[in-house]
């Protein structure tokens, strides 16, 4: 049986049984191309060393910028914003949200903030 060589995004999130658990589909250079199906908020956060890439496969997202009732960045499906590295943020789903983000390898999930959601690399590479 033939290797299939293309990967759906959309699907692979889809397929997603747990919020805010990102899964690694690809790898590019030094960066890693996740998908994550996400629900209500992550946590505020920033990655010191890092931008990160988010698309919209499905739904609507927010993310909140720099503190709370600060700038936010309003997502569509098939819309994308990166969040310069350094910058505090929040993303927040009212409903379900489908993502493919593109981060760096070295991106922790959460940066320096760790909560229940956080997920290691490792676990997102499952």
């Amino acid at each position: 049986k033939k290797k299939k060589m293309a990967v759906n995004p959309g699907m692979a999130a889809a397929l997603l049984t747990e919020f805010w658990s990102p899964k690694v589909i690809g790898e590019l250079e030094d960066s890693y191309l996740k998908v994550a199906k996400v629900k209500g908020t992550l946590a505020w956060h920033s990655h010191d060393q890092e931008d990160e890439l988010f698309f919209i496969l499905k739904g609507h997202l927010k993310i909140e910028l720099e503190h709370p009732g600060g700038p936010v960045a309003e997502l569509g499906q098939g819309e994308m914003y990166v969040v310069p590295k350094g910058v505090q943020h929040n993303p927040v789903a009212e409903e379900e949200c489908h993502l493919l983000l593109i981060e760096k390898k070295s991106t922790a999930h959460t940066g320096s903030v760790v909560t229940e959601k956080t997920r290691s690399v490792q676990e997102q590479l499952k």
